[in-house]
């Protein structure tokens, strides 16, 4: 079975590699599902695996599968499960439960053990492949209307599950009820935060570095929500206009961000961060006024990263709501798929050099 492969550890390996076909019985206890892989996304996280930035091998191997944006058709189950059946199109989960006592109750994504298992990223093989096998617990149905957009349903989980812990977070306020906004960047996560937030009922301005008009303001702009560039307007500046934000969804992966964010937050509003950023940049801040504000603000600021099975079925749910609400609009965001496994260094070309690319993905089958 062909697959994409990087050797952990050493940078730029991307490369086509050989492994044994999966099968049903791979999988303990008659739960496994055998799964025809269609469409894989990939992401700044490839990118990283494959310039040696994180990422182990699995056991008895000396590369790794990349790839945690599946989407596919099950093949086969095993006697144990009817949930599924053959036919039906799926997405798998990433991460994969470790011994903590979160990972026992089903919320493995918020394990704290030191070692995390996550397919295609860590000691876990991927989805860039043509066929894998997992435990129906891990598999999620979804519906034919969604196969053409299924593949954003990984991504989309990263919003969903940070917007629902905003939520979650303000219960202790007991009457909140945010009604704006704002999305810090404007590309594959911050377009279907914009998208999650207007299906909340929010006035969203999202703010990017590009000024406008372009693929991704249109995109914003078809939601109902405001597009600011950065270039004209700074975000501190943006939150007098079109603020106080009770909502912020930071995606920028440029971590000075955070902080002008901080500042344009509302009284007892939610900063979420979903950027994974490296290196080690500095930047001066104004430390004494950010941190008086956030105590007498009540605001807060929560880290969003992976997600478990319950954050992929709301995310079905919303897709399917904004297929309704907003037809075509997600289909819009997968600009540029990539024909075969065997066509890898296409593919990362694309998405190192993504040049107005939104949702870069493999067409697997």
């Amino acid at each position: 079975m062909k697959a994409i492969a990087v050797r952990p550890g050493v940078p730029n390996t991307v490369h086509l590699a050989e492994l044994p076909a999966p099968k049903v019985s791979d999988i303990p206890n008659g739960r496994g599902v055998l799964v025809r892989v269609l469409r894989v996304g990939v992401d700044g996280t490839d990118k990283e695996i494959n310039a040696a930035e994180y990422g182990q091998a699995p056991p008895g191997y000396d590369f790794l599968v990349i790839g945690h944006e599946g989407f596919g058709q099950v093949e086969a189950v095993g006697p144990n499960v009817t949930e599924l059946k053959p036919g039906d199109y799926v997405v798998a989960t990433v991460r994969r439960p470790g011994s903590s006592i979160y990972d026992l109750i089903g919320t493995n994504d918020m394990t704290t053990d030191d070692t995390y298992f996550e397919r295609g990223i860590n000691l876990r093989h991927g989805y860039l492949s043509e066929y894998y096998v997992d435990d129906a617990e891990f598999v999620v149905k979804i519906p034919p209307g969604l196969k053409d957009v299924g593949v954003l349903l990984e991504p989309a989980t990263v919003v969903e599950k940070g917007i629902a812990q905003a939520y979650e977070i303000q219960r202790r306020l007991r009457v909140w009820k945010p009604k704006r906004a704002a999305v810090m960047g404007a590309g594959t996560i911050g377009l279907l935060a914009t998208l999650v937030l207007r299906l909340r009922g929010l006035a969203v301005t999202t703010f990017g570095k590009t000024p406008g008009p372009y693929l991704n303001s249109d995109l914003i702009e078809a939601l109902g929500a405001t597009y600011q560039s950065t270039e004209q307007l700074s975000i501190i500046e943006g939150a007098k206009k079109y603020g106080p934000f009770d909502i912020i969804f930071e995606a920028t992966g440029f971590s000075p961000v955070v902080f002008d964010s901080m500042q344009a937050l509302g009284k007892n509003g939610v900063l979420v961060l979903s950027s994974v950023t490296g290196g080690d940049r500095r930047i001066e801040i104004p430390a004494d006024k950010i941190n008086l504000e956030f105590v007498l603000g009540n605001k807060v600021m929560v880290g969003t990263v992976n997600a478990n099975r319950e954050y992929f079925e709301m995310g079905v749910k919303d897709l399917a709501q904004a297929e309704a609400q907003y037809p075509g609009w997600l289909g819009r965001l997968l600009t540029d798929p990539v024909k075969g496994l065997e066509n890898y260094e296409e593919l990362f070309a694309r998405l190192t050099n993504p040049n107005g690319a939104i949702k870069v993905f493999c067409e697997v089958a």
